[in-house]
C-alpha cells in the first residue's frame, strides 16, 4: 500500500478526512468551521467582513461565538454528522489577531482528541504563535499570501496593524511578506501541511502569480489555492477574474508548486460538506434565508 501524500500530525491521510487536501477530486468529507476571531490586524482593500445569514463567501458569519460555545457546536456538528472530524477557524477576522482562536483549538483538542485542526490566517502573527500553534496540535495552516513584492502589495493592502503600531505602504508590505514567508518556513518544519491562498486580483496581482507561487513553495507550502477576487470594498471597481484567467493562473503555479481547484468560498461558519448541505442552520448558526431569484434571461 502506499503511504499517503500528506498527513495530520498523527499519521492520518489527509486527503480522507480533509476536503481541501483531496486532490484531484471534489471530496465527500466534511468540515466545521468556528466564527470565533472577531478582530483583523490588515486593512485589505477588498475585505468586507460583515454579519449577515445569506452570503456565501469568506469573511461572513451570522455571529461570532465564544470558544466555549464553539467546542458545544462542535459536539452538536458530531451528533448530527458523526464523521465531521476537521474542525477549522478561517475568520471572520484573522485567527491570530486575538487569543480566541488558540483557545478555542485547546478547548476542542481537549474534548475531541481526534480532531483535525486547521487554520487560515494572514500570517502577520504567524511567527510569534508558531510554538502556541506546534503545541496546540495544529494539523494544517491556511496562509493567504497576495503578494511578494511589498511595493505592490500596497495596491491590495491598505495596511497592516503590528504590535500597536498602525503601518501602511511598503513598510508595512516587507513585515507581511517576511512574516508570512518565515511563518510558512517554520510550520512547514515543524509538521504541520500547509496551504497557500492568492486572493487573484487581474490588473494587481494577475501576472505576479509565477513569483507568488514560488515564493510560498520555497518557503514550505505544500499546496496552492488561486481564489478569484470577488470586487468589494475599495476594489468594488475591479474586474471579475475571467474563467480563462482562472485557469491560466493555475497552470503557471502549477508549474512550482500543486494547485488545489475545488473552493468554494466557504463562510467563516460553514458547517458540512463544501459545496453541498450546509448544517449551520440546523445547530441555530445561522438563520434560514429565503432568497428571491433573479434571471438576467
Amino acid at each position: 500500500m502506499s503511504q499517503p501524500k500528506w498527513t495530520t500530525r498523527d499519521g492520518r491521510a489527509l486527503s480522507e478526512l480533509h476536503p481541501c487536501f483531496a486532490i484531484g477530486r471534489k471530496s465527500a468529507r466534511g468540515r466545521i468551521h468556528l466564527p470565533v476571531s472577531p478582530a483583523c490586524n490588515l486593512a485589505c482593500r477588498f475585505c468586507s467582513r460583515v454579519l449577515n445569514d445569506w452570503e456565501n463567501r469568506p469573511g461572513v458569519t451570522s455571529r461570532v461565538i465564544t470558544p466555549a460555545e464553539a467546542v458545544d457546536t462542535v459536539r452538536r456538528a458530531r451528533e448530527v454528522s458523526p464523521d465531521l472530524r476537521v474542525v477549522g477557524i478561517a475568520g471572520p477576522g484573522d485567527a491570530l489577531a486575538t487569543p480566541h482562536a488558540l483557545e478555542t483549538f485547546r478547548l476542542v483538542k481537549e474534548a475531541f482528541p481526534d480532531s483535525v485542526l486547521c487554520m487560515s490566517t494572514n500570517g502577520l502573527m504567524l511567527p510569534d504563535r508558531i510554538k502556541e500553534l506546534i503545541d496546540v496540535g495544529l494539523d494544517t495552516l491556511t496562509v493567504t499570501v497576495n503578494e511578494v513584492d511589498p511595493e505592490r502589495l500596497a495596491g491590495l493592502c491598505a495596511g497592516i496593524v503590528y504590535k500597536g503600531r498602525a503601518l501602511s505602504g511598503a513598510e508595512a508590505g516587507v513585515i507581511l511578506i517576511r512574516n508570512q514567508l518565515s511563518g510558512i518556513r517554520q510550520a512547514a518544519d515543524a509538521g504541520i501541511i500547509v496551504k497557500a491562498n492568492t486572493v487573484l486580483a487581474p490588473r494587481l496581482n494577475g501576472q505576479r502569480i509565477a513569483e507568488i507561487a514560488r515564493a510560498v513553495s520555497s518557503a514550505g507550502a505544500k499546496l496552492y489555492n488561486i481564489i478569484p477576487l470577488i470586487p468589494r470594498h475599495e476594489l468594488a471597481g475591479e474586474a471579475l477574474p475571467t474563467c480563462a484567467e482562472i485557469d491560466a493562473a493555475r497552470v503557471v503555479a502549477s508549474e512550482y508548486i500543486e494547485v488545489f481547484r475545488h473552493c468554494q468560498h466557504c463562510r467563516a461558519d460553514a458547517i458540512g460538506v463544501p459545496g453541498g448541505h450546509d448544517i449551520s442552520a440546523e445547530l441555530g448558526l445561522r438563520r434560514v434565508v429565503e432568497q428571491e431569484t433573479f434571471s438576467h434571461g
